[in-house]
């Protein structure tokens, strides 16, 4: 069975808007995140990816911090990249678009030549990114007003 979406990191800036359009929906729409948090200058140097069904609707997106733009989010390891934004709308939750999303950014922080991948989850998702490969390390810490924990898995 073949999968209804394709995952592929955003190339132009129609996918970039795509990515955002999904991301407001998700973080500001339904999780209340201020627009002026959601977005910030990391996004430029980002590397994007974007699910889309096969109509070219976006269904989800996450992105890749790598280099200097990674350092301040992983501890000061330049080997490390930092998986964020990570989003699916809520109607294609349960279709795997997410874990899909993971190894998307993984890839490409492989493509980097980066050693792990840290991310900032929030605590409900701590399952979904344990079944993924992800430890969790150090307290939990509120971020956005909602409760957060980090988590690296090597690669």
């Amino acid at each position: 069975m073949s999968t209804p979406y394709l995952v592929r990191v955003a190339e132009d800036a129609a996918d970039r808007e795509a990515c955002f359009a999904v991301r407001k929906e998700v973080f500001v729409g339904e999780q209340g995140v201020p627009e002026d948090l959601e977005y910030d200058a990391y996004d430029a140097g980002a590397v994007h990816v974007l699910a889309v069904r096969q109509d070219g609707a976006p269904l989800g997106t996450g992105r890749l911090l790598h280099g200097e733009a990674a350092v301040a989010q992983t501890g000061a390891d330049p080997s490390v990249g930092s998986l964020g934004r990570l989003a699916v709308t809520e109607p294609a939750r349960g279709l795997g678009v997410g874990a899909a999303l993971v190894r998307a950014v993984e890839d490409a922080a492989r493509a980097r030549g980066l050693a792990a991948v840290d991310l900032h989850a929030q605590t409900h998702a701590l399952g979904f990114y344990e079944r993924l490969g992800y430890e969790p390390y150090g307290p939990e810490y509120v971020e956005a007003g909602i409760p957060h924990q980090g988590m690296r898995r090597s690669l």
